[in-house]
């Protein structure tokens, strides 16, 4: 992916430097909108991870003795997420907001032998009285070399929308 796809973006009156490429809030929503209908997606690349958060990930699943990721590339479906956060009332706007938040430049790599995520450092205030700190789960196994963006959870979240 080259440098003309990452940006900074604008996301609820607050600017978010995102690995995220230009055009993946548009495309994950379309995806989660389709996914909403019942209907089959593709796999989407979505974005980077920031050149720390990458080689952060390849060192912990160094040391973990898990293979790395050889492509610095964050791929998309949104079946399971829509599904999850759905349930909890969340609007497909809200889903966009939590990834965009979640895939922040500034969010932290966890990392275990069953967990792989980022995590927004920093509370955003999520319009139902909460401040939640965006959180995105990976699958990196099942296309490796890459990681899929798996889910996304709003920690914090006691009010739900639901």
């Amino acid at each position: 992916m080259s440098d003309d796809v990452v940006g900074e973006h604008k996301s609820k009156n607050t600017e978010v430097k995102l690995p995220l490429a230009i055009d993946a809030p548009d495309r994950i929503r379309a995806n989660l909108i389709e996914v909403s209908h019942g209907n089959r997606v593709s796999l989407i690349t979505i974005g980077t991870f920031s050149l720390s958060q990458f080689s952060e990930i390849n060192k912990a699943r160094a040391n973990l003795e898990l293979h790395p990721l050889e492509l610095n590339e964050i791929l998309f479906m949104g079946r399971h997420l829509f599904k999850s956060r759905w349930a909890d009332g969340y609007s497909v706007d809200d889903m966009v907001t939590q990834i965009e938040s979640a895939l922040c430049d500034a969010a932290e790599v966890s990392m275990s032998k069953f967990m792989s995520s980022l995590q927004n450092p920093e509370g955003r205030e999520d319009g139902y009285g909460n401040v939640v700190f965006d959180r995105a789960i990976f699958e990196m196994t099942a296309r490796k070399p890459r990681a899929e963006l798996f889910s996304v959870i709003p920690k914090g979240d006691a009010n739900k929308p639901k």
